[in-house]
Formats: C-alpha cells, structure tokens, sequence
C-alpha cells in the first residue's frame, strides 16, 4: 500500500540527510521525496512516499518521531489531500507538424510550453502521478529527449494537522501570526 507521509522539521543543515539515512539504515525505500520550506523560515516540510503495510508505516512514524529535529509526521492515508508532482520534459520537434500537435496536447493535459528552439519544445506539467504519467505516454512518439520530475507534494484539505500533532504527542506549530 502507498503511503504519503509529511514530516514538519527543524530548517537546519543535516536534517535530509538525517532522516534519509535512518529510513535507508532501516531498509525503507523512499519512492518520492521533496523537500522545501514552509510559511515559517524555522521550518522545513519534507513530504515522501513509502511503500508498505500498516506495520510498516507504523515503523517509518516511530522511527521519525525519534528524531529531535522532526517536529510533527502526518501520514495523509485515509484523509482528503491534495498532492502534485511537477515534471519539465524535452520534446524532439525536428519533424514538420510536430509543434502544433504537442502544443494541443500540452494544452488539452493543461500544460505549459516554456522553451522553445529549432529541434525541441520543453514543457512544464503539474498534477497527480497519473495525469503526468498519461503525458509522458502521449509524448513518446515524438521523441523524449530529456525528462525531470520533482518528488511529490502534499497538503491536507482540512484542519486535521492539529489532530494528528496531538495523535502523535509531538508539539503544534504555532500558525504564523498577522504583524
């Protein structure tokens, strides 16, 4: 079973490494990762995916909480969230035709064309894992000269985080106040 986890950590050097290297020490294979910082500069969220049963997630979410810099672990199985991945792709169009038929293509998946040159077109796309990996299949017969996609992100649609804080017995993180 797929599950997006989301830990809030102390933004300071080492941290990724940290956590990285106790899931890969504990044989956990991270399938999706992103880092980034959130609405307050103390605070970096990383957002991964894993792979497992309920015994292993349960694993992952012991082992993090261990960890001083590890704020607060939210695990997004079973609750509404909304997740993107974001993906550039180089797309060969040496053939004549090609450009307008991959930009309607780009248009139909909502995408962006955001350079282009005389052999090749590169694209922008947001959305679920699916909706990028439909992208990636309809573009193959053009010619796929280079592809990057980020790890994925994810928020939960409601105001379970402060729930799930006390769940896990980990402090909440104030919300930013107005000045």
């Amino acid at each position: 079973m797929r599950h997006v986890l989301s830990a809030l950590v102390v933004n300071q050097p080492g941290v990724l490494a940290h956590i990285s290297g106790m899931l890969a020490s504990r044989a956990f294979n991270i399938d999706s990762l992103a880092v980034g910082a959130t609405e307050d500069p103390e605070f970096s969220r990383i957002t991964f995916v894993v792979h497992g049963d309920a015994r292993v997630l349960d694993q992952v979410r012991k082992q993090l909480e261990k960890i001083v810099t590890v704020v607060r672990v939210l695990d997004f199985s079973g609750l509404d969230f909304v997740e993107r991945d974001l993906m550039l792709i180089k797309v060969g169009t040496k053939e004549a035709g090609k450009r307008t038929e991959i930009k309607e293509l780009t248009e139909i998946f909502r995408g962006k064309i955001v350079d282009v040159s005389h052999e090749h077109v590169m694209i922008e796309l947001s959305g679920q894992e699916s909706k990028i990996d439909a992208f990636i299949d309809v573009m193959r017969p053009f010619g796929i000269l280079e592809l990057v996609r980020t790890g994925r992100v994810a928020l939960l649609r409601s105001e379970a985080i402060t729930a799930d804080a006390a769940a896990t017995q980990q402090p909440a993180v104030e919300p930013a106040r107005a000045l």
